[in-house]
């Protein structure tokens, strides 16, 4: 089995954490199946990041998409567009987009996880300068 590159990096760098669940799969592709494992973060990697729109809009859009499904991992989107330089306005503005289409749980959802993040952002302690 060779070495896979650090996709846990990854996640850190976009969200500030690797999610359990993403740890998980991670795990099993690399014992199981590593190079599935590079054809994925590859394909999602693509797809994440396109040439066409900046790291903020794309969080934004799958923020969007996954409060449509009323996705618990809508909250990793929303720390990934935050982490881009979203405003809680921005974030709120995409939840009712996500109205629209999928009504009162979806919205209900977007305030606990735009409340939940900003409420972190707001209790952590300054960053010490260098």
């Amino acid at each position: 089995m060779t070495d896979s590159p650090d996709y846990e990096q990854i996640y850190k760098d976009l969200i500030g954490f690797v999610p359990p669940r993403i740890t998980h799969r991670l795990r099993v592709e690399r014992e199981c199946d590593p190079d599935l494992l590079d054809m994925v973060e590859k394909i999602r990697a693509h797809a994440m990041y396109p040439d066409s729109m900046d790291v903020k809009t794309a969080q934004l859009i799958l923020f969007g998409i996954l409060l449509s499904h009323v996705s618990p991992a809508s909250e990793f989107h929303a720390r990934g567009a935050v982490r881009a330089g979203a405003t809680k306005k921005e974030l709120h503005d995409v939840a009712a987009l996500a109205f629209l289409f999928r009504g009162l749980p979806a919205f209900n959802l977007a305030g606990e996880v735009i409340n939940k993040v900003f409420d972190e952002q707001e209790a952590a302690p300054p960053a010490q300068g260098g």
